[in-house]
């Protein structure tokens, strides 16, 4: 990767193998032609949106088992417009850096992106299995009868909105948290994007509902959403508490350089919440025609592998903290 991709990032060390040598190059070429054409990075990424949204229609109706190569071809376009979104969500932030056209709306679409992508993909394959099923009743020997298509059917449903909210949803909440965890003690304030719900409360306690009722609604989810995150993390939230209590602001050193060195051995786990492992997985199970056993995939196996990272992180904020507090660090 040449110096001036390398000056896009965030930082080398949150990206995964592909990003860094497949995605990201790709992503600043994009960012550099959005910059001639003044191209405003929140623009990036509602085209993204529209682009992860389209990929549904071909994803309802793609199936080589049902459709033969047209089928197939019409997986191959879905998956091929999921990864375009990708490819302009991470354009989005490389132009922001690039242009300094940073903002805190950009943050909020740039988070809530896969999930704007994911809520229409999962109901058309929800759709595409009520009409496609007779590879997953075979196996479970089912009678194809109108009555166990719509129970079948729900049941899909059901587990698409695991999937989604307690899935892709609160995964890559969590994802993006420690990823911003790990700039902050790596760069520090300046270098990263760890926002917390009380200073997200205060700004949306503070903006009045007049002319800003969109602006407003946006600030709502984003408290939520970094509630959520603090919700989960209660050892990392009493490691920041104890450090400000000791230190305030001026961070020494040696702590800083624990935490990132202790955070730096989940950032490769993490990465697996992220887009491309998750993508991956999911054109493995779309390609072979049992998409809906992906809801069961997402919805329960990486909750398991989640919830995994999560007590690996807090387990050593929390040894952390106690150093800290006990003036061993």
């Amino acid at each position: 990767m040449n110096e001036k991709v390398a000056a896009t990032l965030k930082s080398s060390e949150t990206e995964d193998w592909l990003d860094y040598h497949f995605v990201r190059p790709l992503s600043y070429y994009w960012a550099v032609f959005f910059a001639r054409l003044d191209v405003h990075p929140n623009t990036v990424t509602i085209m993204s949106y529209f682009i992860g949204v389209s990929s549904a229609y071909f994803f309802a109706f793609g199936s080589f088992y049902y459709g033969g190569w047209h089928g197939l071809m019409m997986n191959i376009v879905a998956l091929l417009l999921l990864f375009w979104a990708d490819i302009f969500d991470c354009t989005d932030g490389q132009l922001a850096r690039m242009t300094g056209k940073k903002s805190q709306l950009g943050r909020i679409l740039d988070g809530a992106a896969g999930f704007v992508w994911f809520i229409p993909i999962y109901l058309a394959l929800v759709y595409r299995f009520y009409y496609h099923h007779s590879l997953e009743f075979g196996w479970l020997g089912i009678d194809d009868t109108e009555r166990n298509i719509w129970i079948a059917t729900a049941v899909a449903f059901v587990l698409s909105l695991i999937s989604g909210f307690d899935g892709i949803g609160a995964q890559q909440r969590m994802a993006d948290y420690y990823i911003q965890i790990h700039l902050h003690f790596l760069k520090g304030k300046k270098g990263s994007e760890l926002d917390n719900s009380a200073q997200q409360q205060k700004i949306y306690d503070e903006t009045p509902w007049e002319g800003n009722f969109l602006w407003k609604t946006f600030l709502r989810s984003y408290v939520d959403y970094t509630k959520k995150q603090e919700a989960r993390t209660p050892q990392f939230q009493r490691l920041m508490k104890v450090i400000a209590e000791r230190y305030g602001d001026d961070i020494p050193e040696q702590v800083r350089s624990e935490v990132h060195r202790r955070s730096l051995e989940i950032i490769p786990l993490n990465g697996m919440l992220t887009f491309n492992f998750r993508t991956a997985m999911f054109a493995i199970f779309c390609l072979l025609d049992i998409p809906v056993l992906y809801f069961i995939f997402e919805g329960f196996g990486m909750r398991l592998f989640t919830s995994y990272i999560v007590y690996r992180h807090e387990r050593f904020c929390r040894e952390i903290a106690d150093k800290v507090a006990n003036h061993e660090l």
